[in-house]
């Protein structure tokens, strides 16, 4: 049971592993291609990835524990073979043969057992060092992760600030062609209006040689008038 309870341990942790491996070996930058929010992604990925540490360190804690238990056994069983050699060693120089002969079965009970706690505790021993060795790598990949994240993120502040900046200049430059518009517009518009103001000058200036005229020729008459009445009023002795 030990030993299927260590072996198990082993399996959840070559696949989370794997699946790490899956990750790190996958093109990064494929992906955020992809992705709507690269930022979000990369978290995602660092919180799968903590996750997974999590249960790499829960594992490798029970290995660990598993072996430092096997060793304690292996100790006692070792301590009771060594009692039992020694009993029967006493029962010997007592001249109690039948005693001695119930130590050492006893004593060979225990290395019997002793054998089976040893390759249990060599391959707990085993799996605990090799899984504390995975675990620090995994702890240590996700620290370097963690910074690239940083760096990763700047990046794309960066690169978003560039974008917002280029549809600024691309509205800057859309502004600078309406405002030419505007400028042919307003010339345009000047020489309407200086044509409609000639235009008035000219029609006035028509106007006031009519007016003119009209005057000159009812000044004729006016005079024309006043001259025969001076003359009538002569002729009449008035």
């Amino acid at each position: 049971m030990k030993k299927k309870n260590i072996l198990g341990g082993i399996t959840i942790m070559t696949g989370i592993l794997k699946r790490f491996g899956d990750i790190m070996s996958a093109n990064i930058n494929s992906l955020l291609d992809k992705a709507e929010d690269p930022g979000k992604m990369i978290d995602q990925y660092l919180r799968n990835l903590e996750s997974d540490l999590g249960k790499v360190k829960a594992e490798t804690a029970s290995v660990m524990a598993e072996a430092t238990k096997t060793k304690r056994q292996l100790d006692e069983c070792s301590s009771d073979i060594a009692k039992m050699q020694s009993y029967a060693e006493k029962a010997v120089i007592a001249g109690n043969d039948q005693d001695a002969r119930q130590f050492l079965e006893k004593k060979n009970q225990l290395l019997e057992q002793q054998a089976n706690i040893q390759t249990t505790y060599d391959l707990a021993n085993d799996n605990a060092a090799k899984m504390k060795e995975m675990h620090d790598k995994l702890a240590t990949d996700i620290s370097s992760l963690n910074a690239r994240k940083d760096t990763i993120k700047s990046k794309l502040a960066v690169a978003k600030t560039q974008e917002t900046l280029n549809k600024v200049g691309n509205s800057v430059a859309g502004a600078k062609s309406n405002l030419s518009a505007f400028d042919k517009m307003e010339a345009k518009a000047d020489k309407m209006l200086d044509e409609a103001n000639a235009m008035r000058e000219l029609n006035e200036s028509g106007k006031d040689k009519d007016i003119n005229a009209l005057a000159d020729k009812y000044s004729d008459i006016n005079h024309s008038v006043e001259d025969d009445l001076a003359a009538l009023k002569a002729k009449l002795g008035q």
